[in-house]
Parts: C-alpha cells; structure tokens; sequence
C-alpha cells in the first residue's frame, strides 16, 4: 500500500483560473469550459484555512483571499450564495441555501477561526454572519452549515448567530432512526453521509447537549461499521444506498471518503477511543490502495485526486472536489503522523 504523504498542492494551484478553481479535469488539466461552482471553491478555503503551517507560501495566502472574494461575489444580501460561475465570471442565478450555502458557511467559519491573517478572518466573519441568518430545508446543507459554526464558536464562543444555527440544524437532523438494524434517519445513504453526525456531534459539544453527541456517535459508529465490513473501506457508491438494497460496490467518491475521515478525527477528539483513529487509518487507506480493488486512487506526482473508484479502476480525472477530499484526508493523516513521531 502507499503511504500518504505531506498535503501536496500543485495540482490545487493547477487548476485557478482567473476567477477561481476550475470545477472539473480531463486527466490533470482543467476543464475551463465547465468553469466554476461555490461548493468546490469553499472547499478550497477551508482546506487551506486547516492547513496549519506558520506561515503558508505566497501562493496559498494568494489562493485563500481569491476564495474568499469568491464567496463574498457569490453571497446575496440575505446570506444565500450563488453556486455556478461561468468561465467568463458571469454568475447563473439564482442564489440558494443549499449545499453551496452550507460549504460557504462551513469555510467562512472555518476562515474565521483558523486564519492567522487578521483581515482575512474579518472578512470571512462578516460573511459568516450574513449567511448565518439563513436556514436549509435539506439536511445536508445544514451539516455543513452547522460544523462552520462550530468552528466559528472556537473564537466567538458567545455568538447567538452561530448559536442559533446548530439549534436549528439539531432541529432538522435529530429524527428517529428508521429501524434497529438501520440506525440512520433516512432510508437512503446518499452523499458526504459522515457530515450528518458530525454536524451532531459538533452542535452538542459547544452547547452542552450530551444526548446529540451520543447520537450522533451513535450513528457514526454504525456507518462506520457497514462500510469497514471487510477490513478495508468501501463506502457508500454514488448512487447511494437503500435499508432494504442488496450492497453496490460502485462507484465510489473521494468525498464519502473524506466525509468519514472528518468525523472519525471529530469523534476521537471527543472520546479518545481506539475506533475513530482505526477508522481514519480506513480512510487514509482507500486512498493509498486499501479498496476494493487495491487501487491508489491519487497522482502522487501532480498531487491530484483521482475522480472516482469505479468497478474497472480509478477515474483518473483529477478535478477539485476529489483533489480537495485527497487534501483533506492528507491533513488529518500528516497531523496524526507528526503527533507519533
């Protein structure tokens, strides 16, 4: 199996453009003509904002105030966000709060947090609580929306904003689960499906709910245990997965991967149990070739991410959602090795 290496961010700077990081890759190059989405570019901002080097080089500094002039272009005063950007820079209305409102709010938190340039943080925090007035109907949108004030609350622990936005995301994730077999509250596993106790677990740690921390644990443990039924991960395919469906192998997403690593290092901070350190030794292992098919799914030469893990190999475009999940995992896993040694 191959090691996973120092966070590598060539390919990420391969991919700026003139008015962001290009969405999709054909092989290596950016696809200009797909131009550019909200989601992918916060991602970049939080990657880069958890990126804990003293002082980042001159071109990542570059490429987070890029990212977020990005999301502050694309948020409309109400706090939604626009998600796509054509290669020209026109933007394709309308703005939402789904998904791309959720990962801005997630990045902005972040940025806000973690950034150890002062301007950047203001900035970001100004935005953050713009979208913070802001609430998702879907689940997932308010996960990601949930974990950027958890983060936010890190350095503004009496904000009501932040506050009032997990109270509201405990309120669209903390449903029943479906069964005693299916411990989860839909009856489909679709996408970033970690994000879901994650987000649970966050909210209850900064306001003092220790019956969310446990369900989310709760749930957690139980995705972790059906995707690590082999030794190795296999997660959830693309087109996700039913309580009563045979098991699909394919095809599977660095973003599932990436999801679960994130709450593994979460739920290990808060427990300390041996089962989320192995759980992220799973992950950063699907990337290195401990898959179903023992397949590396990264260019260790470009530092991309490959795009997916079908049933004849990788997809080895390397756009920026799964060069992004390939950073994030590398971040966790470079952090855990420098605490060993």
């Amino acid at each position: 199996m191959t090691a996973l290496i120092r966070p590598n961010f060539a390919h990420l700077l391969s991919l700026r453009g003139p008015f962001g990081t290009f969405e999709h890759a054909k092989g290596a190059v950016a696809r200009i003509e797909h131009g550019y989405c909200t989601d992918d570019v916060a991602r970049v901002a939080l990657v880069i904002a958890r990126q804990e080097d003293s002082a980042l080089d001159s071109e990542l500094h570059e490429l987070a105030w890029s990212s977020l002039h990005f999301l502050e272009l694309a948020q409309r005063a109400n706090g939604k966000f626009v998600n796509r950007r054509q290669p020209n820079g026109d933007w394709d209305l309308p703005a939402t709060s789904d998904d791309c409102w959720g990962r801005a709010m997630w990045a902005l938190g972040t940025m806000s947090a973690r950034s150890a340039d002062p301007a950047l943080r203001q900035r970001a925090t100004t935005a953050f609580e713009r979208g913070a007035l802001a609430r998702s109907n879907w689940p997932r949108s308010m996960a990601f929306a949930m974990l950027g004030a958890s983060e936010f609350l890190r350095v503004s622990p009496q904000s009501s904003l932040a506050r009032q936005l997990l109270d509201a995301g405990i309120a669209t994730l903390d449903r029943e689960n479906v069964s005693k077999r299916w411990r989860w509250p839909e009856e489909r596993l679709t996408y970033a499906n970690a994000a879901l106790p994650e987000a649970l677990i966050a909210a209850g740690v900064y306001l003092g709910y220790e019956r969310i921390i446990e369900v989310g644990l709760d749930r957690l443990r139980w995705l972790l245990e059906s995707e690590a039924t082999t030794g190795y991960l296999s997660v959830t395919p693309a087109g996700g997965r039913g309580y009563d469906e045979k098991f699909r192998r394919f095809d599977q997403q660095p973003i599932e991967v990436a999801a679960l690593c994130d709450a593994c290092v979460r739920a290990e901070k808060i427990t300390g149990e041996s089962t989320w350190s192995a759980g992220r030794t799973l992950c950063e292992g699907w990337f290195a070739g401990d898959n179903e098919l023992g397949a590396v799914m990264f260019d260790e030469r470009t530092g991309g991410g490959y795009d997916g893990l079908t049933e004849s190999g990788p997809n080895i475009n390397q756009g920026a959602e799964s060069t992004l999940a390939l950073l994030m995992t590398q971040q966790h896993a470079y952090r855990a090795a420098m605490a060993i040694s």
